[in-house]
């Protein structure tokens, strides 16, 4: 059955769920109504004419879809099989993007686009350009169809070599896209989480995936401007290990962290468990410490993830960025520490991901 965000389910309804009192701020946002049809719902209600585009450009190849209309709000015919841009464009000439945060999968998990949110000094977070995700090894024709119209040029892959020897990457396979990846155990990652019991969980990854976080940044620097086509990075379920990695990303760009802390805490409702590993007998992986444990997680098709919250009530992002500011002074500190970046490169990445909002 495909995935539709309908109603409660929407995701503006999921990032005020996520947080209470924290709105993720986007000028303008597309959500799915239902598998024919998004909701536009954008700020103001200056006439602007509204245009469906296989990219984040305007010209001619794109459709009219409302001529120079004040709604607030519009209902856009779309299929879930379509991965398309929604373009505003003012009187003045001045044009915003906007499109679906989540991709619509029939067996995917937390597969979305990082574009659309607003940075405290004004630029936007371009669409397009980077996507986050789970493992994906499940998709179905349709599902690869979609992840087809992204022009994925470049897959990092955030997991350790136990996990990738259960699961391998297929998709960069697919695109003909390079394939980005550290070899780290899992133990080592494992290990210090769980005896820290819940709290403080992150503590430490920074420094134990520094490789593929340098990668991934790096990539993102770098793919713009050789043509390469989009950046795809992604963990087992993408939530902790991508979730820090984006969470340090829009840090940097100035997305404020009420919007990041929203943005992170929307894996809980957008993951689906059930798809993110291949069925397999863990008694073909018998010196492979984390078989056991995927093999008996989520066996039904139904199961959610747990919310992203410590045993005393604190969110694990806001854990982890107490330390990070306290460690490190900040992500771009962080960047400039432990990843090696200077003033130079953290501008490139700020030109790659940002775009003013008119």
């Amino acid at each position: 059955m495909r995935i539709v965000f309908s109603g409660a389910l929407a995701l503006a309804g999921l990032v005020a769920l996520a947080a209470p009192g924290a709105q993720a701020r986007e000028l303008a946002t597309v959500i799915r109504l239902d598998a024919g049809h998004v909701e536009l719902d954008r700020e103001g209600a200056a006439p602007v004419s509204v245009w469906l585009s296989a990219d984040t450009r305007l010209d001619a190849s794109d459709s009219l879809v409302a001529d120079k209309t004040k709604a607030r709000k519009l209902e856009i015919v779309l299929p879930g099989s379509e991965r398309r841009y929604v373009i505003l464009k003012t009187a003045g000439g001045t044009t915003h993007v906007a499109a679906e945060r989540a991709l619509t999968l029939e067996q995917g998990s937390n597969f979305r686009d990082i574009g659309g949110y607003v940075t405290k000094d004004g630029m936007v977070v371009r669409w397009g350009k980077v996507f986050r995700s789970g493992a994906e090894p499940m998709l179905t024709p349709a599902d690869l169809g979609l992840v087809d119209q992204l022009h994925i040029g470049t897959v990092v892959d955030l997991r350790s070599l136990e996990e990738r020897e259960i699961n391998p990457d297929t998709i960069d396979d697919r695109e003909g896209a390079l394939f980005v990846s550290n070899d780290y155990s899992i133990k080592v990652l494992m290990g210090p989480m769980m005896a820290r019991k819940g709290e403080h969980i992150y503590e430490g990854m920074e420094k134990l995936l520094a490789p593929q976080y340098r990668s991934l940044y790096r990539r993102i620097m770098t793919a713009g401007e050789d043509g390469q086509g989009a950046v795809l990075y992604h963990c087992s379920a993408g939530q902790d290990r991508t979730g820090v990695a984006t969470a340090l990303l829009y840090d940097m760009l100035g997305v404020d962290r009420e919007t990041i802390l929203a943005d992170y805490h929307l894996s809980t409702a957008l993951r689906r468990p059930y798809w993110e590993m291949p069925r397999y007998d863990p008694a073909d992986y018998p010196n492979n410490p984390i078989a056991q444990h995927y093999a008996k997680s989520y066996k039904d098709e139904d199961a959610r993830a747990e919310p992203l919250y410590a045993p005393s009530g604190q969110s694990h992002l806001v854990q982890f960025f107490t330390y990070l500011d306290a460690t490190y002074g900040g992500s771009a500190g962080y960047m400039k520490q432990v990843l090696g970046f200077s003033d130079a490169d953290l501008a490139r990445l700020r030109e790659a991901m940002l775009r003013p909002a008119d």
